[in-house]
């Protein structure tokens, strides 16, 4: 089983963590919401974990573009 996370807006890779066997808790998974579990987290038939969440190149673009903090996508 592996931890995958993937930029949100334009679906870099930012990492993964392999064997995972660790809590959710130690993750930070705890603090979400279920309507943001539902939305960041998927779980794939062989185990393997996908998480949205953002790379720095899109995190300095929505620094500098406040605006597109609107948008699901912004990177084409």
């Amino acid at each position: 089983m592996a931890l995958h996370y993937y930029c949100r807006h334009c679906g870099a890779k930012v990492g993964t963590i392999d064997r995972v066997s660790i809590y959710s808790e130690k993750l930070g998974f705890h603090h979400l919401t279920e309507e943001e579990r539902l939305d960041m987290i998927s779980y794939e038939s062989n185990g393997d974990i996908h998480v949205k969440t953002i790379c720095e190149d899109c995190q300095e673009a929505l620094t500098r573009n406040p605006e597109w903090h609107q948008y699901e996508k912004f990177i084409h």
